[in-house]
């Protein structure tokens, strides 16, 4: 696999900005897949996704945590399928933005991408 930096350009742009905790459901995850355009980026969540996940090290409560894992599951398997690039951006230490950004998508996958996220879930 070849990792090359990008700077950022014009052509993503960001969608919606999860500025603390669970801004975005997994649910409208989805939906922001299914109608996002080729380059669009979503900051789906702002923080360390893997520690505050964790209950003795996070800092969100147990409703929080479950929805953060929601969205982190339904990111993943958006990835999975060929649907978003993730990508996370150091914003200071042990803070990060984490981006999905829309792939091209095939015209009849365009239609039901929506429909094979939830099927995976």
């Amino acid at each position: 696999m070849i990792m090359a930096r990008r700077k950022p350009t014009s052509a993503v742009h960001v969608a919606q900005d999860a500025l603390c905790g669970v801004g975005i459901t997994g649910i409208a995850f989805c939906a922001w897949v299914s109608q996002a355009t080729d380059g669009e980026a979503l900051v789906y969540y702002r923080g360390f996704l893997a520690v505050d996940m964790e209950i003795e090290l996070g800092r969100l409560s147990v409703k929080e945590r479950h929805a953060l894992r929601a969205l982190a599951d339904a990111a993943f398997r958006a990835a999975q399928q060929g649907l978003v690039h993730l990508v996370q951006v150091r914003m200071a230490t042990d803070r990060f933005a984490y981006l999905a950004i829309a792939r091209p998508k095939a015209p009849e996958r365009k239609s039901n991408s929506l429909a094979r996220l939830l099927a995976a879930a």
